[in-house]
């Protein structure tokens, strides 16, 4: 039987765009940067002869460099900038946090997918690829590169990329497990070049979630490393792999291409000056040990161009100080020495200092607006190595107590400066996907029911503390583990939390750690006893329901069920059957190209979730704000708020200019 006729989609789906169009209102005003894919007009006659920075021009006139023709090849993505065609020159500068704070870098530079939100959250758009054809049971995707592309260094970036980066990377076990990104009904996804600039993509089922996956940060791995660098440092390509790995005192060769290529979410990938990317800018002070900046220089070879036929970026260089705690963020900003920053900047505690200082530092606020979740989620470890306090986690009545025990409003308006509402998790009431039951129970501060629960599991003798005893005799007392660099607000609010569970006889200690300590604790080594979070989230297509359904490292209350999912139950431990089935709905919801079935699938997912409340939020996640210099153009108002958007990537920084 003949396969089905394929549909084009240079335009988004329908079940794309009907899944995507919900609206947060004030998120929607000035986030409207139109895009559009062509050809750049350089025949006699055209309009709009390519233009450069001036630097550039001049590698140019000296022979160092071909002509901007050459460089953004025969089909660039041309870009609408938000207000105005941008003058070229100036620095940005943003502040980084700690060793470990790489994806501040990748939300500024933007992951350059094959696909890519557009800058309100609600269809994607072509990027890397100029455009693709989706079969109609969405088992095929085959993506059109575009002509003449190339790397930072001026080498070819063909479909021969695409190839190596699937074949040898994403699929090859002996690299690491494939990703269920890239797998259907268990089935790793087949790829096939049909010419140098056309891929396909073909799964064993349907799978309508994968160009919402691709548009994600952790969608752009068929694109990421280039194939005629990074294969030196892989065997298939390197005879002397051996030496090589010696040479540059690795462990193996999979550890030396992490080290030299990077991966999506490691300092690494930012780490070596030598190695090609897509990106707008190329690194150019490395983020390694002991820097104390990261310093980014433009792309002579980056593939978008304005309307006016003027290659992007605008901004000749990113300079990213890092510095040791969020004081002294606050402190660079209120200075004026910071050109756009969200992250860091955004706790509430710092908006009276940073509201205060605006003209001093030139700056002004700029709203980040999420479409639903939490500002903090709590993650019992449901699997934790500690016997007697998995046993008591996985009590239902013991997580009701928790969180009938916490006076959610008090926690508002004193941690959160009375900028909230008590919430668990969820979309917000606005969103197609939002699920009452799940995000509204149990939210009352009710310590007498919360008491009943705990004695009526058993837990009624007390020490001379208060502190309740376990059926052991030890005293019922866990750890949370938390970043306070991240957002520091969440500190505060465990510290009420846990004054508040003592009243109930509950001993919890906050412990407070370095990033990639709490990543390797949390989401590999499973050590934890509990673990904080941010829970933005929308459940949309590419965006992983990590609290409903343990699938993803940030699902810190089954990081063992993750892992054996991931796996296909290679490794990790097999969850009880209440999860598998969440996994098996989570896997339909993936494959299914109905966007409105899709959303039953969903909710099938949260009303099991709602039922077992194995997680529990605190408040809404509000908007946060950061902030712009007032001089920083084609910056919108307002932008919409997820990681997996990832703000302020796709509102596209590449067109953000210096006003005179």
């Amino acid at each position: 039987m003949d396969d089905p006729a394929p549909v084009v989609t240079n335009e988004p789906t329908r079940e794309v765009e009907t899944a995507m169009k919900y609206r947060v209102e004030h998120v929607m005003r000035r986030t409207g940067a139109a895009t559009a894919v062509g050809m750049v007009l350089l025949a006699a006659g055209h309009a709009h002869a390519l233009q450069q920075a001036p630097a550039l021009a001049e590698m140019v006139e000296a022979g160092t460099l071909p002509p901007v023709e050459e460089r953004v090849g025969a089909e660039p993505e041309v870009i609408e900038p938000l207000e105005s065609i941008g003058i070229y020159g100036g620095q940005w500068r943003f502040g980084l946090r700690g060793s470990s704070d790489h994806n501040n870098i990748l939300r500024m530079v933007g992951p350059q997918g094959l696909v890519r939100w557009d800058p309100q959250y609600l269809e994607l758009v072509p990027n890397v690829a100029k455009s693709w054809k989706v079969n109609e049971d969405a088992t095929e995707f085959t993506f059109e590169l575009r002509e003449g592309m190339k790397w930072s260094d001026g080498a070819p970036f063909t479909a021969d990329d695409v190839m190596f980066n699937m074949r040898d990377l994403v699929l090859n076990e002996d690299f690491a497990p494939t990703s269920p990104r890239y797998m259907a009904d268990g089935k790793p996804v087949d790829v096939e070049k049909i010419d140098d600039t056309t891929v396909r993509f073909t799964f064993a089922a349907p799978y309508g979630d994968f160009l919402a996956e691709l548009a994600s940060p952790l969608g752009q791995h068929p694109v990421l490393y280039p194939r005629h660098y990074c294969s030196q440092f892989m065997p298939e390509y390197n005879q002397d792999i051996d030496k090589t790995v010696a040479e540059n005192n690795a462990t193996d060769w999979q550890n030396l291409f992490l080290a030299k290529c990077g991966d999506i979410e490691i300092p690494a990938r930012w780490g070596n000056v030598d190695k090609p990317t897509l990106d707008p800018w190329v690194v150019t002070e490395p983020y390694t040990g002991g820097a104390t900046r990261v310093v980014m220089e433009r792309n002579p070879y980056f593939w978008q161009v304005d309307t006016a036929g003027n290659q992007l970026p605008y901004i000749d260089e990113l300079v990213a100080p890092i510095a040791q705690d969020v004081e002294s963020l606050v402190l660079e900003a209120i200075g004026g020495g910071i050109g756009f920053q969200i992250r860091h900047l955004d706790a509430a505690a710092n908006r009276p200092v940073l509201a205060e200082n605006r003209e001093k530092g030139g700056y002004e606020f700029v709203e980040a607006a999420p479409p639903g979740g939490a500002n903090m989620i709590i993650n019992l470890n449901l699997t934790s190595k500690n016997d007697e306090l998995r046993e008591l986690f996985n009590k239902k009545d013991f997580r009701i107590a928790l969180s009938l025990g916490m006076d959610r409003q008090a926690i508002i308006d004193t941690a959160l400066l009375g900028e909230g509402e008590p919430w668990q998790q969820g979309p917000f009431e606005d969103h197609p996907n939002y699920f009452e039951k799940l995000s509204t129970q149990y939210l009352e501060y009710d310590p007498e029911e919360a008491n009943a629960l705990l004695d009526g599991l058993g837990l009624t003798e007390r020490n001379a503390e208060g502190t309740r005893l376990l059926p052991s005799g030890k005293p019922l007392k866990f750890q949370i583990d938390v970043i306070p660099t991240l957002q520091p607000e969440h500190v505060d609010m465990l510290e009420l939390i846990e004054q508040q569970w003592a009243k109930i006889g509950v001993d919890m200690d906050i412990n407070s750690l370095e990033r990639t300590f709490f990543y390797e604790r949390t989401s590999v080594a499973n050590d934890h006893d509990a673990a904080v979070w941010g829970a933005q989230g929308s459940w949309v297509p590419g965006e992983i329901p990590q609290q409903i359904v343990p699938v993803h490292h940030d699902s810190r209350w089954g990081i063992p069920w993750s892992e054996w999912y991931k796996t296909g139950g290679k490794s990790g431990q097999e969850p009880p059957e209440t999860i598998k089935e969440r996994m098996r709905l989570y896997d339909q919801a993936r494959a299914t190209v109905d966007q409105d079935k899709r959303r039953e699938i969903i909710h099938q997912i949260a009303a099991i979730a709602a039922d077992e409340f194995e997680v529990m939020g605190v408040s809404k996640a509000l908007p946060t704000y950061g902030i712009t210099k007032t001089k920083l153009m084609n910056v919108p108002e307002s932008m919409p708020s997820s990681w997996y958007y990832p703000t302020p990537a796709p509102t596209l920084p590449q067109t953000w200019y210096w006003a005179p």
